[in-house]
């Protein structure tokens, strides 16, 4: 049996990585933490997260396929991205083709009330992927919106990292609420939060090691994209992370910012307070406002296709 391979040639592994703008030092460099770490980096700042094929595409569909999202985030040169599924598969192939032992797995995420992460612990919404790299394991999520993590997280239970700002983060080992066999085997992995030392820890979504396959990620792909359960089809989103030289000498570059647009508002955060920089009356302001603050150019198919859909504005 033949082992499953990148969707994409070496070709395009290379246009990707220059797409990144991901340094020339490590376009042939070995798999390592620190390559690993450049094509986070790298991928946040230049691959925004986007549900607009939900909004303003004529189909108003996600489509997963490799090519596809191949075209449309890289070669297009539009400023394209996608959500959570179309960024992360994209990824992944580019980490398999890169030489890295990769995979998906599927991620249950709490809904946010008020911004907050509230309540249960919901079916398979999200995607990461599991890296394996010199005897250790990675959790690597490039598409988690605003409080995706800005570096590969190692599995290991309870290690604080710094994310931006203020906010720390953290993996733990735990049962959710939900959970009927409680024991050691079927414990989750859960993603924790706290925006300051001192704040309490609170949960944003768990996730086993077992591994999704494309076949799963289009049945959850229909619910997210298509369902008026879910929160996709009723919210437009964009979010675009910033990209510095370290700060701290260390060499290298940082993710110290965010932009974010959802429905009709512009928040900015540089590490500190998140501040409102933009508000959008029209749809005509919000297509602009997504080149001005996002680079992210629509064609006249997708501007018109929001017109009478249930996230239009005025």
């Amino acid at each position: 049996m033949t082992m499953p391979s990148s969707a994409y040639s070496r070709e395009q592994i290379d246009q990707f990585l220059h797409h990144i703008q991901l340094p020339e030092e490590y376009h042939h460099a070995p798999p390592s933490y620190n390559l690993l770490k450049a094509l986070h980096t790298h991928m946040l700042a230049a691959v925004p997260y986007e549900n607009l094929a939900i909004h303003y595409n004529p189909l108003h569909a996600v489509e997963l396929n490799p090519q596809h999202l191949f075209q449309k985030i890289v070669l297009n040169k539009r400023g394209r991205g996608g959500y959570c599924m179309e960024n992360a598969i994209l990824y992944n192939h580019i980490l398999v083709g890169l030489g890295f032992d990769s995979y998906t797995v599927g991620v249950r995420t709490r809904l946010r009330d008020g911004g907050i992460p509230k309540g249960d612990f919901p079916g398979w919404v999200h995607i990461v992927s599991i890296v394996e790299l010199d005897g250790a394991k990675y959790h690597v999520d490039i598409a988690f919106g605003g409080d995706c993590a800005t570096i590969p997280m190692p599995l290991t239970d309870g290690l604080v990292h710094q994310n931006i700002g203020a906010q720390q983060i953290r993996l733990v080992r735990d049962w959710i609420p939900t959970q009927l066999k409680r024991t050691e085997e079927s414990k989750l992995w859960i993603y924790e939060y706290r925006n300051g030392a001192d704040k309490e820890w609170n949960p944003f979504y768990c996730f086993t090691l077992t591994e999704f396959m494309p076949n799963d990620w289009e049945v959850v792909n229909v619910f997210a994209s298509t369902s008026p359960k879910s929160w996709q089809t009723k919210t437009v989103i964009t979010i675009k992370f910033l990209r510095r030289p370290r700060e701290d000498g260390g060499g290298g570059e940082e993710i110290y910012g965010k932009r974010m647009l959802v429905n009709d508002v512009i928040k900015q955060n540089l590490g500190g307070r998140t501040e409102v920089i933009h508000e959008c009356k029209t749809d005509e302001e919000r297509v602009a406002a997504l080149e001005k603050y996002f680079d992210l150019r629509l064609i006249e198919e997708e501007r018109s296709a929001i017109k009478g859909w249930n996230t239009a504005l005025p």
